[in-house]
């Protein structure tokens, strides 16, 4: 899942660098907090789901949040430059997710090989769909047999949205091109609103759960809310009288979504059989969700002072988040399953995962992961062309 610092703002000494224009600049660390919070409930979710029913919303949290970071990269780089190197683009994002992707297919393949009665047992064929960023596909039998509930299953996720990652940084420029970024942000409203519709109607259809949960044009809508959020600040004046009406607003909204957001942890169930309640919530749940999420990321944004950007900006949980985030998610379900026939006690078996998770998740970032970015960076930051002051005003905001 590109929702961690790895799913879009480009890397300095100082953290993600945002556009210099609207409402963003500089690393907002609660952002990298809210990644920590979501891959706990993710953890959860996989380890004690009677606990944590809920524990799920973690995903809908990381779409919408790759959405809005993804969105910002690239209005970075069409700010300074007037363009974006598509290929430089497309290389930098394999380069730090793919390698720690592979090194996850690679021990759990051949743990399963020397060990084929352990969890890992029998994941040979599924490395391949997790590495070519295609197991959303495989979950939902697009190539036979369904793939899901393996050790290597959630890798789902980074399937949606590296298939995302294909067609709109294309999409955003084309509309770039040819209307202002106001009229883009609503665009990409509408846009939203019709993966909701097509969704209502594989739902009415009878469209099953697998595919409904994994497919990338049922996720479209959570991403894309992300980045209406970051098209529409990017939009905002800082001051503006429509920047002051929302920092207003997200002084009562940001706390009701988020703790709407935690009560869901723990009281909602997704329901996996068909009725009147699968109907509704398989049609409305996930966009619902994304929303609840952006006005979390918006009033983040808009009130970094507040008490719960202060929360989630504390370096136990934005470090973390900023770092880790990513493997571990690569790394819990793996973890889990190989230690489910090791310790039988669900209540040892729960902190030894979440304690091999984070240490896999430290080796992953320490060997694999920043070295590999740092390479990547030295060999294609040079080929980002320099600011072009004359076309920089094609994304300045219209003011409100």
């Amino acid at each position: 899942m590109n929702f961690w610092s790895s799913s879009g703002i480009p890397s300095t000494a100082n953290g993600p660098v945002a556009p210099s224009n609207g409402l963003i600049s500089g690393r907002k660390h609660a952002l990298d907090g809210l990644r920590t919070v979501a891959v706990i409930g993710v953890f959860l979710f996989h380890t004690v789901t009677q606990l944590v029913p809920g524990g799920s919303i973690g995903v809908d949290v990381f779409f919408t949040l790759s959405g809005f970071v993804i969105t910002l990269l690239i209005l970075k780089e069409y700010q300074a430059t007037g363009r974006l190197k598509l290929g430089v683009f497309y290389a930098k994002r394999l380069a730090r997710l793919w390698p720690a992707l592979l090194a996850v297919c690679a021990v759990v393949v051949a743990g399963g090989l020397l060990f084929p009665q352990s969890g890992w047992g029998g994941q040979a064929a599924n490395a391949v769909p997790a590495a070519g960023y295609v197991m959303n596909l495989s979950n939902f039998g697009m190539f036979g047999a369904s793939t899901g509930g393996n050790a290597l299953s959630p890798t789902w996720t980074l399937a949606v949205e590296e298939q995302f990652y294909l067609v709109w940084p294309v999409l955003l420029l084309v509309m770039l091109r040819f209307w202002t970024l106001r009229t883009v942000v609503r665009l990409t409203a509408v846009l939203a609103a019709a993966f909701l519709v097509l969704r209502f109607i594989l739902v009415a259809v009878g469209a099953p759960l697998a595919r409904l949960y994994n497919g990338p044009d049922t996720r479209a809508d959570q991403l894309l809310l992300g980045c209406v959020m970051a098209l529409l600040f990017a939009s905002i004046s800082h001051g503006s009288r429509l920047h002051n009406s929302l920092a207003s607003g997200a002084r009562w909204a940001g706390p009701i979504a988020g703790a709407a957001l935690v009560a869901a942890l723990f009281w909602l169930e997704e329901p996996t059989t068909p009725g009147a309640w699968f109907d509704v919530f398989w049609t409305v749940g996930p966009a619902v969700l994304a929303l609840l999420a952006a006005v979390v990321i918006g009033s983040m944004v808009l009130r970094p002072a507040g008490l719960g950007s202060r929360i989630l900006s504390h370096p136990w949980l934005a470090n973390p988040g900023r770092d880790l985030s990513y493997a571990a998610y690569l790394w819990h379900m793996p973890i889990y399953l190989l230690l489910i026939p090791l310790v039988p006690s669900l209540w040892v078996r729960v902190p030894v995962a979440a304690a091999l998770t984070v240490l896999m998740a430290y080796l992953s970032f320490r060997f694999v992961e920043r070295p590999i970015r740092r390479w990547a960076s030295t060999k294609l930051e040079p080929d980002v062309v320099r600011p072009v002051p004359e076309r920089t005003r094609e994304l300045e905001p219209a003011g409100a």
